[in-house]
């Protein structure tokens, strides 16, 4: 399913992608597996979901989070630094930090690796329209691990930064 949000990254803009039947079949004749294709579906409908109430989010600007058991079994300390990391940088809101951390969530994943976690936060920032600075954005493409290869490049940075 990330490989698929990558590909949406490196070809439509958040407003110019195709109605979800029309990307079903616009995925499949890329070679996605139909599995995949409704598991990233449903999870962009669960992000387009939010969007329209992110401003309603409960949670207020300098809030600090406190994760439940089940969200720190999922979320391990490296993720929830890494959160913790774009707020301080003012790169993510509470609110935008809450909308990272459900739909990290909404992932099937026992636990969320860092890099998983660096395409939500990619996704959310794509899916709102959010600025984010250079050099964060630099740090969102980085791979910290070598058991993923997502493709993410040049394309998602042009996209993003303008």
């Amino acid at each position: 399913m990330i490989d698929i949000l990558v590909y949406l990254f490196e070809n439509y803009l958040p407003d110019a992608c195709p109605e979800p039947a029309v990307l079903a079949r616009k995925l499949s004749a890329a070679g996605f597996e139909t599995d995949d294709i409704s598991a990233a579906l449903s999870w962009l409908n669960g992000l387009a979901g939010e969007e329209s109430g992110r401003c309603r989010s409960p949670a207020l600007a300098g809030s600090v989070r406190i994760y439940d058991e089940g969200e720190k079994a999922r979320l391990p300390a490296v993720c929830r630094g890494f959160i913790a990391f774009l707020e301080q940088q003012g790169a993510a809101d509470a609110p935008l930090r809450e909308a990272i951390i459900e739909r990290a969530l909404a992932l099937p994943d026992a636990e969320v690796s860092l890099d998983r976690l660096k395409v939500i936060v990619l996704a959310v920032i794509w899916r709102y329209r959010h600025e984010v600075d250079a050099l964060i954005l630099e740090e969102l493409l980085a791979e910290d691990s070598d058991d993923e290869d997502f493709g993410v490049g040049d394309d998602i940075t042009r996209i993003l930064l303008n």
